[in-house]
């Protein structure tokens, strides 16, 4: 990049940069940083999605106790003052799970355009920043075929060293198997809350469908973002050429031209079928391509919430 255009780009929004452009302005915090700060620059109302308070028990009133609170209804029956107290859930609690499997490590122009993974990693740290900064409870899972870390859902400065110290220099290893780490944070989340999953996707559909849609059953909100290198939706090149699956090592050679068509009909009614199979339970999902600026990603939160009549294309 020669000096004119790195001044250019340095002027830009960083949220609305080219995933390549971005790459090259320095690591994952710093990116994650301008990430956001040009987000909010563009962004016009909040994108707050909060729980309301719920009410918990009665206490007897104490001076000084807000009048707003007293339960009237108690004061006739008893001729006494009683006082609401309310759970603190105010706040979205968040967790946001990153696949980091050896199918995720994949580009399909090295050069040119940084990994799934490194799409991953980048807004997974924009939507912790986000959530953190909006006064939300943010935690982290890297998963593989297991947990690899855990970082419970909490909110403050503190929390962002922490998912900072999880995503650095994060490598793609290991294959795929979502449904056992998804019924895991099931079981490890005991209060409700938003489950953000971003994958490729390259596991067992039906397995991943009964962990996501048992999420839904423990009242999760759920989003789904499936990541996706341009070269995977639409294969280029001619000739024959030799894939490697990233997670086994298996070799299969195949002719392009012969292909092409049937593989792009494959792809699309394997997504198709992931968005009906997802939307009627409730649970968002999107077709991330990771040639996108991530900025366009990040509104994709502040859609309308599941059942809200949202029928706006997702990919």
């Amino acid at each position: 990049m020669t000096s004119a255009s790195t001044a250019r780009t340095s002027d830009r929004r960083k949220d609305l940069l080219a995933p390549g452009e971005l790459a090259a302005l320095g690591g994952l915090e710093l990116l994650v940083h301008a990430v956001v700060e040009g987000f909010l620059t563009g962004l016009h109302r909040s994108p707050h999605r909060g729980f309301s308070a719920e009410f918990a028990e009665l206490r007897g009133y104490r001076p000084g106790d807000d009048l707003r609170h007293i339960d009237w209804r108690m004061y006739a029956r008893s001729d006494r003052f009683y006082v609401k107290q309310f759970e603190e859930e105010t706040n979205l609690r968040a967790q946001i799970l990153l696949d980091t499997s050896g199918s995720m490590g994949w580009s399909s122009k090295p050069s040119l355009l940084p990994t799934k993974l490194w799409y991953g990693r980048v807004l997974t740290g924009a939507i912790a920043l986000l959530l953190l900064r909006q006064g939300d409870r943010a935690g982290l899972t890297l998963f593989d075929h297991e947990i690899r870390d855990w970082v419970p859902s909490r909110g403050g400065r503190r929390q962002w060293r922490e998912i900072v110290r999880a995503l650095h220099d994060l490598e793609a290893s290991g294959s795929t198997d979502a449904s056992g780490s998804l019924r895991e944070v099931a079981l490890r989340l005991h209060r409700r809350g938003l489950v953000i999953l971003i994958s490729d996707l390259l596991l067992d559909p039906e397995e991943t469908l009964r962990a996501l849609r048992y999420l839904r059953h423990r009242q999760h909100q759920v989003i789904v973002f499936h990541l996706m290198d341009p070269g995977e939706r639409d294969l280029s090149g001619a000739g024959d050429v030799r894939f490697r699956d990233p997670e086994t090592g298996e070799d299969v050679q195949v002719d392009v031209a012969e292909v092409r068509g049937k593989y792009r009909e494959a792809v699309e009614r394997a997504i198709e079928e992931w968005r009906r199979a997802l939307r009627p339970g409730g649970i968002r999902y999107h077709v991330v391509d990771t040639s996108r600026p991530l900025g366009s990603v990040l509104r994709t939160l502040l859609g309308r919430q599941p059942g809200s009549g949202d029928r706006s294309r997702t990919s």
